[in-house]
């Protein structure tokens, strides 16, 4: 488990989760849901399947990391990550593929704290970059990844943004 942030002005303590603590994995699986019904999450809740079995696939994963945001002692946001590879750039990266600011908490700096504390992380395992993937019209969100040196991806501004394209097996 890394060092606990603490901001003392918003009153914000982030950390990389430990998964096999109670109290993280009960905190992973709530913000998660919250983030699951939110029309941006896609509006559903979770299955059961997931419910079950999220927090020790996690935690299987090789390469897969979370940072929890508390405030008051009650969790308020969650990063769930994966390290990756840049075949341009020979090196790690990590990918964020989960942001979740609980609605309570939005505007107060959660979302730059632990994206901060992501970056950390990621250059203490020797990653060259961190990308992420947003919806075009979750604005709110787009502006905190700006405020957070995120930029639209593009290898030549010519050839435009990359867009992010799946298939489900």
């Amino acid at each position: 488990m890394g060092i606990p942030i603490r901001d003392a002005e918003t009153a914000i303590t982030t950390s990389i989760a430990d998964y096999r603590d109670e109290t993280h994995a009960r905190d992973i699986l709530a913000l998660m849901e919250e983030y699951a019904r939110d029309p941006f999450g896609g509006g559903e809740p979770l299955s059961d399947f997931c419910r079950a079995h999220l927090v020790q696939r996690l935690a299987e994963f090789p390469g897969a990391f979370s940072v929890l945001a508390y405030r008051e002692n009650r969790a308020v946001g969650l990063v769930n990550c994966f390290t990756g590879f840049s075949t341009f750039l020979c090196k790690p990266l990590v990918n964020i593929h989960d942001v979740i600011v609980s609605k309570n908490a939005r505007g107060a700096g959660v979302c730059t704290q632990m994206l901060e504390l992501v970056a950390k992380e990621a250059k203490k395992r020797g990653c060259c970059k961190l990308t992420l993937e947003v919806l075009e019209k979750n604005l709110p969100a787009q502006a905190a990844y700006r405020k957070s040196g995120f930029r639209p991806y593009a290898l030549d501004e010519a050839m435009g943004q990359a867009a992010f394209w799946q298939r489900y097996l």
